[in-house]
């Protein structure tokens, strides 16, 4: 059954696995996963992690990106996406979800989950998507004392604490970098600045702090969309495609809805859909059947 209902690789693996893999000078590409199914296919086509974007939970339930769920729905999405992958599971923890005691235990909450690791950022709530207009963020002091909690709060050193900071677009470039120092002498553990615009932005960066540093890849923001190969030239540790999955989805799905509604039928779609073996080869359909005809063979001895 291993490998079958849930993962075969323990939390503390996996979490030891990321930990390596952000020392190893190779970048760790982690693709956002809208629900488990595409946790299992990142997966296989071999990518070293899995990401859960707080944007597409809020998307998912319908809500803008503004602060409006809870951390009892991010974790669960965690806790779903991180059962079915062998592959370290970095997920978006907002602000902690209010004061910094709240951010303690939502560190807590997310290790129960088997989750790899979290970013906390330095925005006031109620926050905003990090490539958008209109942001705040709070006192270094603050942000400080939201990652000493959140760093009190770990019970496995391989859990990693990311700190994410949204100030290079409110107060420019060198008040992040300060913000970054500050950050990682709280206790930090990888270091993820929002919406830097161009390479030299990211060299920048780079040059300017000493630990890990993760890089955003989203589509139609501030950003740049620059190559895995290039970033790790530059020398970054890992890189999110936050939101890429759940875009080329609802393309698809709007794509072809509008094309049943119209034509009252989706015969012209089959070559675009997904076939049924091939999610039931993700699903591991066979095993499962496999596994079930063990138990029902089982014949039971006389004195039974």
């Amino acid at each position: 059954m291993a490998g079958l209902l849930a993962a075969a690789t323990s939390a503390a693996d996996k979490r030891a696995a990321f930990r390596a893999g952000l020392a190893s000078n190779r970048l760790q590409r982690l693709p956002g996963a809208f629900n488990p199914l595409v946790a299992r296919l990142i997966q296989e086509i071999g990518f070293e992690g899995v990401y859960v974007s707080g944007a597409v939970v809020s998307a998912e339930l319908a809500l803008p990106d503004i602060g409006l769920t809870t951390s009892t729905e991010v974790a669960e999405r965690g806790r779903q996406v991180a059962r079915v992958t062998d592959l370290p599971v970095l997920i978006d923890a907002d602000t902690g979800f209010g004061e910094p005691m709240s951010a303690a235990r939502t560190v807590s909450i997310l290790e129960d989950a088997g989750i790899a690791g979290c970013h906390l950022e330095d925005q006031v709530n109620p926050k905003r998507c990090g490539h958008l207009d209109g942001k705040a963020v709070v006192p270094t002091g603050e942000m400080v004392r939201r990652l000493r909690a959140a760093v009190s709060a770990r019970r496995d050193p391989n859990f990693v604490i990311c700190a994410r900071t949204d100030a290079a677009g409110i107060e420019g470039i060198d008040a992040a970098i300060d913000r970054a120092k500050a950050y990682v002498a709280a206790g930090a553990d990888l270091v993820f600045t929002e919406a830097l615009h161009t390479v030299a932005d990211f060299e920048r960066f780079r040059s300017a702090v000493s630990i890990p540093l993760l890089a955003n890849m989203t589509e139609f923001g501030k950003s740049e969309l620059i190559s895995a190969s290039t970033l790790e030239k530059i020398g970054y540790n890992a890189v999110i495609y936050p939101v890429s999955t759940l875009r080329l989805a609802m393309s698809a799905a709007e794509a072809g809805l509008r094309e049943i509604f119209e034509q009252g039928t989706q015969a012209g779609l089959l070559d675009r859909m997904q076939h049924r073996s091939r999610l039931y080869e993700l699903l591991q359909y066979e095993r499962y059947s496999e596994f079930d005809s063990q138990i029902s063979d089982c014949t039971p001895g006389r004195n039974q």
